[in-house]
């Protein structure tokens, strides 16, 4: 029985001694608060990353509409102008020179998207031709092609 209250009292022991190293410590105390504080940092950090990506994706969207709208509005500013003013010279007409030289631009990159690429040569390159080799050695006339 008595190694029970020995037991009993050096359990006892331990606790009393864990609160008490616990409240004499002031370093647990500042170690909990800069852990708290890390964690804190932590999240907002990442809160911030986030709303970051969220800003710069909604800004390449809404620069991407603006894009569209504007190139809408130009075309639609060059088409009236041509119906409006059908007599108007080219040189007063701010919107008939660009129309062109805009259509013409997409009417290239439409056409290059569908064609062949041009990774030939026109004519006969003489690769496949024979020809004579030209030997330096022999003292007669050397042929050449």
């Amino acid at each position: 029985m008595p190694w029970i209250y020995a037991v009993i009292g050096l359990f006892v022991g331990i606790i009393i001694g864990i609160i008490i190293a616990r409240i004499t410590t002031p370093q647990y105390q500042k170690q909990k608060e800069l852990q708290k504080e890390l964690e804190a940092s932590k999240f907002k950090l990442e809160q911030q990353r986030q709303d970051l990506t969220d800003h710069f994706s909604d800004t390449a969207g809404m620069l991407d509409s603006l894009g569209k709208e504007y190139r809408k509005l130009y075309e639609h500013m060059a088409a009236t102008s041509n119906e409006l003013l059908p007599n108007t010279p080219e040189q007063d007409n701010p919107f008939a020179k660009k129309l062109e030289t805009q259509n013409t631009d997409q009417g290239q990159s439409e056409a290059d998207s569908g064609a062949q690429p041009k990774d030939y040569a026109k004519g006969a390159t003489g690769m496949l031709k024979e020809e004579e080799k030209v030997i330096l050695d022999a003292p007669e006339a050397v042929k050449a092609s």
